[in-house]
């Protein structure tokens, strides 16, 4: 099974919900026409991720439902990161997952914390989620931080995902994960990763960009540099690629599971 993943770089509008949908709605019929089948956007895109007390305002508003609107007229798959308002209180970071004709499929809420800048905006999700399937291909979700923890994408591979989907909102001194860091996750849980970056600059945080789609075997299928504002990165998914990496890439198979 085959799945074709676009990821959308791009600076955003902090706190403009209306703009971002439309650059959503705008990527998503760019991808459509480039053969994808599902878009994904950065960290927070819906609202904005660096926007102070406004993220508390604006988890109130439908933003799932424009989303699923924009969908639903385009077509594709999408995954749009934004904010939600968690049971007792609170904000989640939100990863939304909707297909092509708008149905809801499932949501991801951030698990992993980056400092005080997600502290003081959000609390931490529940559970960590199962991947769920997606034109045959099985997909899992992590939003930014989480996917500098090895345990979270490995738990994600022995769940079942082919592929791992990473909104993100990676700012500077970090770059080193974009560029280090996800080729070493995709090699080592033998899963295709697409880390699908903001760029540019955000009420004083500057995204390093550097966009990617990453395959099991290491392959960096597409990538975006930093000095690309705007742009969308495009790879496919192939279960038979997962099948054969894992038989000749032996990690999966030696983990001591016992041990952990």
């Amino acid at each position: 099974m085959r799945l074709t993943i676009a990821g959308l770089q791009h600076p955003g509008h902090a706190g403009r919900v209306a703009d971002n949908l439309r650059v959503v709605a705008e990527a998503a019929a760019e991808a459509k026409a480039r053969g994808a089948d599902v878009l994904v956007t950065p960290e927070m895109f819906v609202t904005g991720y660096n926007i102070g007390e406004q993220v508390a305002r604006l988890a109130g508003e439908d933003l799932a439902g424009a989303v699923q609107a924009v969908a639903a007229e385009v077509g594709i798959a999408v995954v749009a990161g934004l904010p939600e308002q968690a049971p007792g209180g609170g904000v989640w970071n939100t990863a939304l997952l909707v297909d092509a004709t708008g149905a809801e499929v499932t949501r991801y809420r951030k698990t992993h914390l980056f400092g005080d800048l997600d502290r003081d905006l959000f609390v931490a999700g529940p559970a960590a989620g199962a991947p769920v399937e997606l034109r045959g291909v099985r997909v899992g979700l992590l939003i930014c931080y989480d996917v500098e923890f090895p345990e979270t994408v490995r738990a994600a591979v022995r769940a079942g995902a082919d592929v791992v989907l990473v909104p993100t909102a990676q700012m500077e001194p970090y770059a080193r994960v974009a560029e280090q860091l996800i080729w070493t996750r995709a090699w080592e849980s033998q899963v295709y990763l697409a880390y699908v970056n903001r760029s540019g600059e955000e009420n004083g945080l500057r995204y390093v960009g550097r966009s990617s789609i990453v395959s099991p075997t290491g392959e960096v299928l597409a990538s975006l540099g930093p000095d690309t504002p705007t742009g969308l990165v495009l790879g496919t998914v192939d279960t038979e690629v997962v099948a054969r990496s894992r038989g000749a890439n032996p990690y999966l198979g030696d983990l001591r599971r016992d041990l952990y």
